[in-house]
């Protein structure tokens, strides 16, 4: 497969507390003019300029992008996801390496980018799309489909200044996605926007990657960049930590998140949770899991209701517990739940406890209090459905397929357990 995106040992540094310069063609030739006096005062101040601390953005960083791959970019916050990103985008050069674009970029890494916030609606896309390189006729075959997709006809000929940064997302994301760049970089912009305007940008970036173009997709929401990502890169504290299949390096990326330093938040009543064995990763398919709950009452409970709930990263109920009639005296309690299975597929997933006193939510009783535990859930387990995130929905249980032999008698060939 040809590569659209070559990276080779690329490197970023930037000196603390001074700025990058950047401008229009005036600040250019005003600093060419300059550059004597500039060059005679680095000169003169060489010696201490040596001593002031530099900070390595990117280091070292290699990787290579085919043509119609959708390749995921993760990392925690300051791992150089977005000067990568800013590199390849030719807004920022990079200190050493080289960074190869092989076709017409889109790139969206920051509310409003490109847009002019004087110039309109209409002006901006026509605007963003001759800097694409594409003619009128082109730009304005696609406009009724861009502003639809955007869903802002009613302000298309108000300037952007006056439009909410929701809507200038809408707007930068329908501009990028439809004027059809070769390759299309996107960096943590559909956090920003509701629910449905999200399943609108990850249908539409499946269909650009169908079309045969690329895609580079900076993310910290893992449900994302499973459904979309083939490939990820694991960014940390500058370097490349690992490159794999999407699934297997999120798995390895979350267990990560997951380690012991993970802070533990208290409710008022539910005090902490962890798993019987200890921890809060399950490792095993088989056989029961077991919580261990620490309540910390102040009055007892009389006919109590006990609630557990496990979210996916999706925000979806994935399961639920109802335990009741329930009695506890005031006082420091320990309780154990224990589940007969969790046959979940690997990945983090949230736990919700919730206490009420005489009696459930929908018999009257008083909440005493709902608590979304910290850390997570994680599972750490081989994976037992299809091998596609994609494909492989909520569950994690294993089957075998079977053919009959000539005497009759089934003859497992197939299992995904194997």
């Amino acid at each position: 497969m040809p590569s659209a995106i070559v990276v080779e040992r690329l490197g970023k540094r930037y000196r603390l507390g001074e700025r990058e310069p950047y401008g229009a063609l005036r600040d250019s030739i005003a600093r060419a003019a300059r550059a004597p006096w500039r060059l005679a005062r680095r000169i003169g101040r060489r010696e201490t300029s040596a001593s002031e601390p530099w900070v390595a953005a990117l280091d070292d960083v290699s990787f290579d992008v085919g043509e119609g791959e959708v390749v995921g970019i993760i990392g925690r916050n300051g791992s150089g996801k977005s000067t990568l990103l800013k590199i390849l985008s030719r807004i920022t050069e990079p200190s050493s390496g080289r960074a190869e674009v092989r076709g017409r970029v889109g790139s969206l890494l920051e509310v409003g980018t490109g847009f002019h916030p004087e110039l309109t609606g209409r002006e901006n896309v026509f605007v963003n799309g001759a800097i694409l390189g594409m003619r009128r006729r082109e730009i304005a075959r696609r406009f009724d489909e861009i502003i639809d997709f955007a869903d802002v006809d009613r302000f298309v000929d108000t300037p952007v200044k006056h439009y909410s940064s929701g809507m200038q997302m809408r707007l930068a994301f329908a501009v990028a996605a439809h004027l059809e760049p070769e390759i299309l970089l996107v960096d943590e912009v559909l956090a920003v926007g509701d629910i449905e305007f999200q399943k609108k940008c990850l249908g539409k970036i499946g269909a650009v990657s169908r079309d045969g173009r690329t895609v580079l997709l900076v993310s910290h929401q893992m449900n994302q960049l499973r459904r979309l990502c083939r490939r990820c890169v694991w960014l940390e504290a500058g370097r490349v930590h690992e490159i794999g299949p999407g699934g297997e390096t999120l798995a390895h990326y979350e267990r990560a998140l997951l380690a012991p330093d993970a802070t533990a938040v208290a409710g008022r009543v539910f005090r902490q949770w962890q798993l019987a064995e200890g921890g809060h990763i399950v490792r095993t398919v088989d056989g029961p899991v077991a919580v261990d709950l620490r309540l910390a009452l102040a009055e007892p409970i009389s006919r109590g209701h006990l609630g557990v709930s496990i979210y996916s990263e999706r925000e979806e109920l994935v399961a639920g517990w109802a335990f009741e009639p329930l009695d506890l005296e005031a006082g420091t309690r320990d309780v154990r739940i224990t589940l007969a299975s969790l046959p979940l597929r690997p990945g983090s997933y949230r736990l919700v406890f919730s206490l009420f006193d005489r009696g459930n939510n929908m018999t009257g009783g008083a909440l005493v209090e709902q608590w979304a535990a910290l850390p997570p859930l994680a599972l750490d387990v081989p994976p037992l459905s299809h091998p596609q995130d994609h494909w492989a929905g909520v569950l994690n249980v294993s089957a075998e397929l079977a053919l009959a032999d000539e005497a009759g008698a089934a003859v497992p060939i197939v299992s995904t357990s194997a």
